[in-house]
């Protein structure tokens, strides 16, 4: 049938696409689909267009592990890994298989079919669209791309210049020799300081800093230079991932010495007028948030150059003409941005039910980080908050196709992560993304649960994941077979 397919991935961004490869690799007979509510493939990387968004990873590791990055910067901008992810998707004959314009509006899976039944809408085409799949996998992330995450900021109503939220960034803003007030102090921020500083007159608005690590953006020596570019790549990946590995590792265990090197290093970078407490000495440990990189120092070269600077403080009131603040000191401002964070979305925001009973997501607990308790053949692709995005998916992207191997050796028709009862009874509830960021905190109604214990316990480890998924125990995943 026309629309019966093996898997249907939603979502064709980064996510989406490595799991497209992986299983056709895995199942060179499998027929799939990618169904993209946009008309581009990208995601993140595509949709969103604020002045100087890049990764907030090295792409050695962001970066596909079958399609390897093979510029010399680990940090690229939006538009080059837009192109990235396009090549790769065309090279490898997955964009042929995406559906664009095609929206995932529900999702009801039938015990007696053993299959998803998908409510699609199609732009441009009345009516709704039924398609069946034997195994659904979402690659949606976790962000609302239609909804922007509302903070309170008394009197902003009264500001009577422009208020930008960088998720929706105008067409054609003109910020040449404005007063612009940057509020946030995260990776959105601290991107968007340098960039707007080059034309504009800025201030980052901080209630309380986070940690801001300068990285060289380029790579290569004349010893890597030598080697085979195959090589080469497969060196610098692993230097990445085992980098990355240790500096959170070692923030963890040494916190106090950690937040002493990196007071040492932003010390180092800040003009003498900017001092280091209070503006870049965080409440928090090093990775109790997401690290802020900043390629090549670009942060702190910019407060260097006289329009650019941070002030530490807290709103009192805007104003028609900028913010007043408790302190009594008053930020005049031509345009304000919001870069207060992103509002957290599940599973694209598709509803999802199970022989017509509506599930929440938020009550269950999720296995392995991947798949959702009691929910047959469906998964979930997360990241990590630690490292790169794309390993945490790539190991759930592994681990799927594992799943549907021994699904497939066994006869198997579903297969459903099950909590024990000695784990129900005794299992403690923990945030499925193990970050403090407000609109993190904000969210554990839409999030899964994580547990303490079992395969119920938050990842955090690219290492041990890989391994687990390519050979480690199914404990906890019940095989349904045909007529159970």
């Amino acid at each position: 049938m026309e629309n019966d397919y093996g898997v249907v991935i939603v979502g064709a961004g980064i996510s989406g696409i490595n799991v497209a490869y992986r299983l056709q690799t895995q199942f060179p007979n499998l027929r799939y689909t990618i169904l993209e509510a946009r008309q581009k493939l990208g995601g993140t990387w595509d949709l969103f267009n604020y002045p100087g968004l890049r990764s907030d990873s090295d792409l050695f590791t962001f970066g596909f592990p079958w399609h390897p990055w093979t510029r010399n910067n680990p940090i690229a901008l939006a538009p080059d890994l837009a192109e990235y992810i396009d090549d790769a998707a065309t090279q490898h004959g997955i964009k042929e298989k995406i559906q664009f314009q095609h929206r995932l509006l529900g999702s009801d899976w039938s015990s007696v079919d053993n299959s998803w039944s998908l409510s699609v809408e199609q732009d441009k085409k009345p009516g709704i669209t039924t398609i069946s799949a034997r195994f659904l996998v979402f690659g949606t992330g976790y962000y609302d791309y239609e909804k922007p995450f509302q903070t309170k900021i008394p009197g902003i109503e009264n500001f009577q210049g422009q208020v930008v939220h960088p998720q929706f960034w105008p067409e054609n803003l003109d910020y040449t020799d404005k007063k612009i007030v940057i509020i946030g102090s995260g990776a959105t921020a601290v991107t968007l300081l340098p960039s707007l500083a080059e034309k504009a007159d800025v201030t980052m608005l901080q209630r309380s800093p986070s940690y801001i690590l300068s990285v060289p953006n380029k790579t290569g020596s004349w010893l890597t230079r030598l080697l085979p570019e195959s090589i080469q790549r497969r060196l610098l990946r692993l230097r990445y991932l085992y980098a990355t590995r240790f500096l959170y590792v070692f923030s963890q265990a040494f916190p106090n010495f950690t937040k002493w090197l990196i007071k040492r290093k932003v010390t180092r970078e800040l003009p003498k007028h900017i001092p280091f407490d209070p503006h870049f000495n965080p409440r928090y440990n090093p990775w109790d948030q997401r690290l802020c990189l900043s390629p090549d120092g670009d942060f702190y070269k910019s407060l260097h150059s006289g329009r650019a600077r941070v002030k530490t403080d807290t709103i009192h009131q805007v104003t028609s003409s900028g913010i007043t603040l408790d302190s009594g000191d008053i930020l005049d401002a031509d345009i304000i941005i919001t870069a207060t964070g992103l509002t957290i979305l599940f599973g694209g925001g598709t509803s999802i039910a199970i022989d017509g009973v509506p599930i929440v997501p938020s009550e269950r607990y999720i296995w392995r980080g991947t798949m959702l308790q009691d929910m047959p053949n469906t998964a979930f692709l997360f990241g990590y908050i630690n490292a790169s995005w794309t390993l945490g998916a790539d190991a759930a992207s592994v681990l799927v196709c594992r799943i549907m191997k021994e699904m497939e050796a066994c006869g198997a028709k579903a297969a459903v992560p099950r909590l024990g009862s000695k784990e129900g009874d005794s299992m403690q509830k923990r945030r499925m993304l193990e970050l403090t960021s407000t609109y993190v905190v904000k969210a554990d109604g839409v999030f899964p649960k994580a547990g303490d214990q079992g395969p119920w316990k938050p990842r955090d480890n690219y290492f041990a994941d890989i391994k687990f998924a390519k050979s480690g125990s199914l404990d906890g995943l019940e095989m349904l077979y045909e007529g159970k």
